[in-house]
């Protein structure tokens, strides 16, 4: 199985990040997780997404906050493809790292999830990889019927308590 490569623009991102770990752990994706900046260490974060491929990903994550030109900047040198989780870091609650994550022009798509959102970018991922992986296929059935059953019992819950 491919591996997912998540970067994060700083370690102050890693706290973010536990859902996107969480989630592969949980589906039993291989992942690594390193640390690049955009613009402190580019070369760095332009070698991980020219090598991610030779190196067995099949996608990345990227997390910053603030500017937020991780995703991009790793998007432009690979053709894998490229979640960017913005990451609320600045007095603008991460509306800044949203807006620069998700404006990126024609030719460089990168996949925005939601601010801090990065449960969902490890579920993106898992979905992604599913596309060639019929194990993991199967199990994201199962946790999408599992999400199913849980709102039912919830609506049970609610229903018999609020009724008259």
């Amino acid at each position: 199985m491919k591996k997912v490569v998540v970067v994060l623009g700083s370690d102050s991102d890693l706290p973010v990040m536990q859902g996107t770990i969480k989630q592969l752990q949980a589906f039993g994706v291989p992942f690594e997780v390193r640390i690049a900046s955009a613009h402190r260490t580019p070369a760095l974060a332009q070698s991980i997404a020219e090598n991610a491929v030779s190196d067995g990903a099949g996608v990345i994550i990227a997390a910053a906050g603030k500017a937020a030109h991780l995703a991009g900047v790793l998007a432009a040198h690979t053709t894998l493809p490229v979640i960017a989780v913005p990451v609320k870091a600045s007095t603008l609650d991460g509306l800044d790292a949203l807006l620069s994550t998700v404006q990126m022009p024609r030719g460089i798509p990168v996949a925005t999830m939601a601010i801090d959102g990065s449960d969902n970018a490890g579920l993106f991922a898992v979905q992604i990889l599913a596309l060639s992986e019929p194990t993991l296929a199967e199990k994201l059935c199962a946790y999408k019927a599992d999400l199913a059953l849980k709102v039912e019992e919830k609506d049970r819950e609610i229903h018999a308590q609020y009724t008259l």
